[in-house]
């Protein structure tokens, strides 16, 4: 099987070009960006096929893994998805016109918004995660249980000690 920008070659190449340049990181570093695209082009379509946008899923979603009542603030909800306040007032707003949220105010401010998910917005959800989530054990299927458990684990140490040495990934306005 031949992969497009193979990472290996990538290397090779510069080691050619550019001998003392390091290139220890790009088999691993260009594998994890072809692997993200990979998934999130898959996750898109999928998503597309479900009539549902990954932002209203990504706010279903939190909710629905928030435990009853299935309400958080809009400020819990920036936290939990790592975007900014205005693009969860966006994915807000169009979760509560479609019916799967209501809004209210509530907790330590005047400002503050509660956002609970609607029983409509409940059935959406449970529909989708089965989808999503039983797509993404298909897609790893080419890997034994041991190779995943230990995939996950190393993936867990590199996160943690990236998080350490350059803080959490910052909020998008996605």
């Amino acid at each position: 099987m031949t992969r497009p920008d193979d990472a290996a070659a990538i290397a090779a190449a510069w080691r050619r070009e550019r001998p003392g340049t390091p290139t220890e990181s790009i088999t691993v570093v260009t594998r994890l960006w072809q692997l993200g695209k990979l998934f999130a082009d898959d996750r898109r379509r999928l998503l597309a096929d479900l009539a549902i946008d990954r932002g209203t899923m990504d706010l279903l979603s939190v909710l629905r893994r928030s435990g009853p009542p299935y309400a958080l603030t809009t400020r819990q909800l920036a936290d939990r998805t790592l975007v900014t306040a205005g693009a969860i007032s966006q994915r807000v707003a169009r979760a509560e016109a479609a019916g799967f949220v209501a809004r209210a105010p509530g907790g330590g401010s005047r400002r503050a918004v509660t956002v609970t998910l609607t029983d409509a917005g409940h059935a959406e959800i449970e529909r989708v995660v089965d989808r999503v989530l039983t797509r993404e054990v298909e897609l790893l299927s080419g890997l034994s249980a041991e190779r995943r458990d230990a995939l996950a684990a190393n993936l867990g140490v590199l996160l943690d000690d990236l998080i350490e040495r350059l803080g959490p990934p910052g909020r998008t306005d996605e």
